[in-house]
């Protein structure tokens, strides 16, 4: 291969799609998902790059939506407004252009985008303004955070909770589950956890106490794994890497949750900020 076509794939593997992150699906059953569109995306660079025709690329302009809006492309709105309602619900109005209208039928919803302490985020939203509005909708946004630390079986009882909030579509809580367990193979729930963490609002880290390799681990854990206990220095890098100041359930043997709920402290939780099982 001469230096000119290693050029030339070089430029075509920078067209290549990005695979979205899991946090860029907003769990509500979209069709098309981001996930969808990638597929389709990917599937038109192959072809393109076949046939050596970057034309293809651009593919056909949508015709299924009559409105401005469209469930293929993302368009940018101004914030005009964000009233606190609550201590962690918003109601939040955007700026259409020209006066214009949403154009949504009564029931439907959108997907907004956005990011969020770095991290970008995607969610259905139904507006709350009446369909005819001019040149403005509104949407109510809740927030909330938790941050779940469980060492083994004590994983148990943070699965209804995690149950209630993702079959929630309203449910706008945060969550940062991380499982502490001795080996890879010891971590349970493995399919129910890889599901729950699809969702754009929850998070799973792991650290495992037995094992010192992450090569040894399946690519999709290596980033989310980390060796040896959870200590203060670890406690306290999860705390800061909530979006907010989270609310913290904890659960384990005794040692466990004695360990944890110091570091909490010393992490900058105040008691009431954390509930031991």
């Amino acid at each position: 291969m001469d230096e000119r076509e290693e050029d030339d794939d070089e430029a075509w593997l920078q067209l290549r799609p990005v695979e979205p992150l899991p946090s860029q699906c907003c769990g509500s059953g979209c069709s098309p998902c981001v996930f969808d569109l990638y597929t389709r995306d990917l599937a038109r660079w192959e072809a393109a790059r076949a046939s050596k025709d970057r034309s293809l690329l651009r593919g056909k302009a949508s015709q299924s939506c009559p409105s401005k809006l469209s469930p293929e492309t993302f368009l940018a709105f101004r914030i005009s407004a964000i009233d606190k309602l609550t201590k962690d619900t918003y109601h939040v109005r955007f700026t259409l252009p020209g006066n214009g209208q949403l154009g949504l039928w009564p029931g439907q919803h959108l997907i907004l985008r956005g990011m969020v302490d770095g991290l970008e985020i995607q969610r259905a939203y139904t507006p709350i303004s009446p369909a005819g509005a001019e040149g403005y909708f509104e949407v109510l946004i809740k927030y909330g955070e938790l941050l779940m630390l469980a060492a083994g079986t004590g994983l148990a009882p943070m699965v209804p909770i995690l149950h209630s909030i993702t079959d929630n579509a309203d449910d706008e809580t945060f969550v940062t589950l991380v499982g502490c367990f001795k080996t890879f193979e010891g971590i349970y729930l493995k399919t129910f956890l890889q599901e729950q963490a699809q969702f754009w609002n929850i998070r799973t880290f792991f650290v495992l106490s037995q094992e010192n390799s992450l090569e040894q681990l399946p690519w999709s854990y290596r980033e989310k794994t980390r060796f040896g206990r959870l200590g203060q220095d670890l406690i306290e890098e999860l705390v800061g890497s909530c979006r907010r100041r989270p609310f913290a359930l904890v659960c384990g043997s005794a040692e466990f949750t004695k360990d944890v709920a110091r570091g909490l402290l010393r992490a900058g939780l105040a008691e009431d900020s954390y509930f031991l099982f």
